[in-house]
């Protein structure tokens, strides 16, 4: 079995809602959609329908921010009943539903007040590729091609974000060396076609870039 090549940061334009139910302070949202063409700078990139199937969901953190070195404020262990984070997959991408303690978690308490009010309206999430046969390229020579995804092999984290207040078009400013790895992405599809390749945890880290589009809502 190929090792996991790539791992990736990625928004789409969902929605982030704050609930509460029997279980207590509920936060929901639909961090992958399917077939959502989104600018990413030097390419178009799309998640296809199915992207998901088979998708490892086994440990799974909710967090804010990407914050991986903070208490996660849940959790989902095999995505069973007793799982603390709920991850739904269906034929329009993926939905996830945290439920919170805001009783003893200051930050879980301040997420919800956040979400609630609108001041926090983004999601992202982490996810990696375990081989080039998982992503395809249209039109890879020219000014700017297409990027699909085609299977997703595993998910570690779905985030709540600050800053996903921008066109789905454009890339967020401050992550501007986000950009420069996307662009790094698509120059070694370009010149290997079919092989890219990462030789060492340095250009792992070298390939990582996300981006944090508007939310609905």
């Amino acid at each position: 079995m190929n090792e996991l090549l790539k791992v990736e940061y990625r928004a789409l334009n969902v929605e982030l809602k704050a609930e509460e139910d029997e279980r207590g302070k509920i936060i929901t949202g639909r961090p992958i959609v399917y077939d959502e063409r989104t600018n990413i700078g030097p390419f178009d990139e799309i998640i296809e329908r199915g992207a998901l199937d088979n998708t490892d969901l086994t440990d799974v953190l909710f967090s804010v921010n990407h914050d991986l070195k903070k208490i996660p404020l849940a959790r989902s262990r095999r995505n069973n009943a007793n799982s603390t984070l709920r991850l739904m997959t269906d034929s329009r991408g993926m939905d996830i539903r945290a439920v919170l303690d805001v009783e003893n978690n200051t930050e879980s308490r301040a997420l919800y007040s956040a979400v609630e009010r609108g001041d926090i309206n983004g999601m992202s999430f982490i996810f990696f590729l375990r081989s080039t046969d998982d992503e395809s390229w249209d039109n890879i020579d020219s000014d700017h091609p297409t990027r699909r995804i085609h299977k997703i092999a595993r998910v570690i984290e779905v985030s709540a974000v600050n800053f996903p207040a921008y066109p789905q078009t454009e890339i967020n400013a401050r992550d501007a060396q986000a950009l420069e790895n996307a662009r790094a992405v698509l120059e070694k599809a370009k010149n290997a076609r079919a092989d890219i390749s990462l030789d060492s945890d340095l250009e792992l880290a070298k390939a990582k870039f996300f981006f944090n589009v508007k939310l609905g809502g």
